[in-house]
């Protein structure tokens, strides 16, 4: 998901109750080392977590990953567990508002994307 900083989510869901989360993948320790723009991520939900494999778990107790206001989700090719959950951060009406226009227009577009291979996106009104 693009987000309108030109960011891209790797995962982001709308809970029940319009709640944004965010979830960043990291599948190697260079990779969750290396990244310097996931607190970027942190102003367009309520929600932030990480996503990564046991082995790199460890790391995202250190400071700089803000472990007291980010999730842990511990994961495999075939499930993930909650670890630890995401504080939450409330969205000012407005950007939530935005994001969650954006996030369903995205997934209009993916959906038409797949039923019409002519579809070359949506136009603006």
């Amino acid at each position: 998901m693009t987000l309108a900083d030109g960011h891209r989510a790797d995962i982001m869901a709308v809970g029940r109750t319009g709640e944004i989360l965010i979830i960043e993948i990291k599948v190697s320790a260079a990779d969750l080392k290396g990244d310097r723009k996931w607190h970027h991520y942190r102003d367009w939900c309520d929600r932030f977590a990480w996503a990564v494999p046991a082995e790199l778990a460890h790391h995202l107790e250190a400071e700089r990953f803000a472990p007291d206001a980010c999730g842990l989700l511990v994961a495999d090719r075939h499930e993930a567990l909650w670890v630890r959950d995401a504080c939450e951060a409330k969205l000012p009406p407005a950007r939530r508002r935005a994001v969650t226009l954006a996030f369903a227009r995205a997934g209009a577009e993916r959906a038409l994307r797949g039923t019409d291979p002519g579809f070359d996106g949506f136009r603006a009104w």
